[in-house]
């Protein structure tokens, strides 16, 4: 089997807002760095990371401290010696400097990039709303402002793509000149107010991609989820999960780890007749430097 074969694996390890009262998810560097572990030894070479308040009673709170995010990415490498950092970035308004101090402070191989904006919205049963309608704004000046960091601090973009319209935008941005490369996508999936949990959209959105572009399906929910990443398995693409996006295995058991979901994603690349990419194959796929490359370029 060729490594253009193989699939990557992806652990969403904690999330925004989750509360670590109330689920197993991991603040600290010393719990993000036990996690990181599970997720590597199930399979997982790439960890995207949101970074939490170290703040007592505040863990279920963001932190753009760069402090907090170096402590955090140094952890998780110390932890899984050649793992691959893919940091956060999404921020609501106009006022993004501190991701762009965490990316400059942590200069991680991958970093989010939210490609387009999103009426982010959802409704409850009886008919209210979840919580206030807000937009996630990423228009093209913001997104602009992201690519220029992550060329800085030599960082790899991940376009998240919320919805269809913004999967074409992706393409616009290289049309550009905004963005130079072959980029690589991220279909977000479940997010009540963008594209649906639905494996037939899949090959849409591979005809909407640029060709040849690496690809995954982040998929957010719970039993809904599963069909999806089984058929991103078939179809070639990469596969994500962990317990920013699912507390839930396909037979309905909750899970309190990220171990079990990376499991499951690793069993539906197997059963699609790929292996599970290794982090130096898995670089390789993503045009990245090789580790030690990317090791020595830091410190110098």
């Amino acid at each position: 089997m060729s490594p253009s074969d193989k699939a990557i694996i992806t652990c969403s390890i904690t999330g925004v807002l989750t509360d670590p009262g109330q689920h197993a998810v991991p603040v600290s560097p010393a719990e993000l760095a036990a996690e990181a572990r599970r997720a590597w030894d199930a399979g997982a070479s790439v960890v995207h990371v949101h970074f939490r308040d170290q703040s007592p009673g505040r863990g279920h709170l963001p932190s753009w401290d760069p402090a907090v995010a170096l402590a955090c990415t140094e952890a998780m490498r110390e932890a899984c010696p050649g793992l691959i950092i893919n940091q956060t970035t999404g921020v609501v308004g106009p006022d993004y400097q501190g991701p762009l101090d965490c990316l400059r402070a942590t200069r991680p191989e991958m970093a989010a990039c939210n490609a387009g904006s999103l009426n982010y919205l959802k409704v409850r049963a009886d008919g209210r709303w979840a919580w206030p309608p807000m937009l996630f704004d990423n228009p093209p000046a913001k997104v602009k402002d992201f690519i220029d960091v992550m060329h800085e601090t030599g960082t790899k973009p991940e376009f998240e793509c919320f919805d269809v319209g913004i999967v074409r935008c992706v393409e616009m941005y290289v049309q550009t000149g905004l963005y130079t490369g072959l980029p690589e996508y991220n279909f977000v999936m479940g997010v009540a107010s963008g594209m649906p949990a639905d494996p037939e959209l899949l090959p849409i959105l591979l005809k909407l991609k640029l060709p040849d572009a690496p690809w995954q399906s982040t998929v957010i929910g719970r039993a809904e989820i599963w069909p999806v990443h089984r058929r991103t398995a078939e179809l070639g693409g990469h596969l994500r999960s962990g317990l920013e996006d699912t507390f839930y295995l396909p037979d309905g058991e909750k899970v309190r780890s990220n171990g079990p979901l990376i499991e499951q994603l690793a069993r539906y690349a197997r059963e699609a007749g790929r292996e599970v990419a290794t982090p130096d194959e898995a670089r390789q796929l993503l045009g990245l430097a090789p580790a030690g490359a990317r090791a020595a370029a830091l410190v110098n």
